[in-house]
């Protein structure tokens, strides 16, 4: 072998090395600093108005949602992940989005029945539902009714109503 082809051969090994990174950097998942997003949403809620806790409430959900289904699915996708994590984590991306789900429906008929600004949270066995109303105009049967919307799609009987 003389140096030309020891050239060509050490040429093609880097350019297979550098393809491989590539590669490796085009197709890993997105990363994002978490603790960045957390800083500025802090920040945001503490110069924010009440009427900015909805929309603000609103918007850490979907940047929740953003983040943990793309982990949940690569944890899923993973072939190096052995069966009972995968089965795990896709029985909670199941229930995550589910509850997503069941959330923005809840608000969807809390909207119906004529609240202006409403946001709900679900947790494993509990229902926060944070409404847009005057404390003094709300009453027991106002209570019920949200209490029997959020029981209706969700079957949880654990509901919080937080007037805001």
């Amino acid at each position: 072998m003389n140096k030309k082809q020891a050239f060509i051969i050490a040429t093609l090994l880097v350019l297979i090395v550098c393809a491989g990174v590539l590669a490796t950097k085009v197709n890993s998942p997105l990363y994002v600093d978490s603790q960045e997003v957390a800083q500025d949403t802090k920040t945001s809620s503490k110069t924010g108005t009440k009427d900015n806790f909805f929309t603000e409430m609103a918007l850490n959900r979907q940047q929740t949602y953003a983040n943990t289904v793309p982990t949940y699915k690569s944890i899923i996708d993973d072939p190096n992940t052995p069966k009972d994590t995968r089965e795990a984590t896709a029985e909670k991306l199941n229930t995550f989005t589910m509850n997503n789900s069941n959330e923005q429906k809840i608000e969807a008929q809390l909207k119906g029945k004529g609240y202006e600004e409403s946001f709900c949270q679900i947790s494993e066995n509990k229902v926060t539902v944070y409404v847009k109303a005057d404390k003094e105009k709300f009453t027991d049967k106002n209570a019920r009714d949200i209490k029997n919307i959020v029981l209706g799609i969700t079957k949880i009987k654990d509901v919080e109503i937080a007037l805001k």
